[in-house]
């Protein structure tokens, strides 16, 4: 997957993620708050890694028009371009059952979508713009290289039980 991400991009991304934490650290610190934006995340970095998929191509797209968006801003606001393109990298690889779950936390990520106020929409999707972008850096790939090792084994489990019944547990 070909993805240019650069300052501009990660500096939205930053500001979203900041613009996020500091409202619930500023509140009353409920962890409950952070389960929108956390529910947005999750499925944005998940994406970075769906090479060829729906998922990975909208990735890449938003990595790509905020990234477009934010060199603009930056440029804009300061005079000095913010268009160095930055490496990429990827958290890991899905398996096929890993990918299944990947289906699942979208399906409920939606579900929570629809349920929710506009507030906690916005989070949602705050949620997702942030890690598209950030997930797809090296450093921070390499920090979330346990979420895609996660989801496949959550996968791999499921099958078992599933193929072999209750004497899997």
């Amino acid at each position: 997957m070909n993805v240019a991400v650069n300052l501009g991009g990660i500096a939205i991304a930053l500001a979203i993620l900041w613009l996020n934490f500091r409202k619930w650290w500023k509140g009353n610190r409920d962890p409950k708050e952070l389960v929108p934006y956390g529910a947005g995340s999750a499925l944005g970095s998940l994406s970075t890694i769906c090479v060829g998929g729906a998922l990975g191509w909208g990735a890449s797209g938003i990595a790509g028009l905020f990234s477009s968006a934010g060199s603009k801003g930056v440029q804009t606001t300061t005079g000095t371009s913010g268009a160095a393109t930055l490496p990429t990298g990827r958290m890991g690889t899905l398996t096929p059952e890993g990918a299944v779950i990947t289906c699942l936390v979208l399906v409920g990520v939606i579900a929570l979508y629809k349920t929710s106020g506009k507030l906690e929409k916005r989070r949602i999707v705050g949620g997702v713009i942030t890690f598209a972008i950030l997930g797809f850096l090296p450093g921070v790939a390499a920090l979330l290289a346990w979420w895609p090792d996660a989801v496949n084994w959550a996968g791999a489990k499921v099958l078992e039980v599933a193929s072999k019944g209750g004497e899997a547990l």
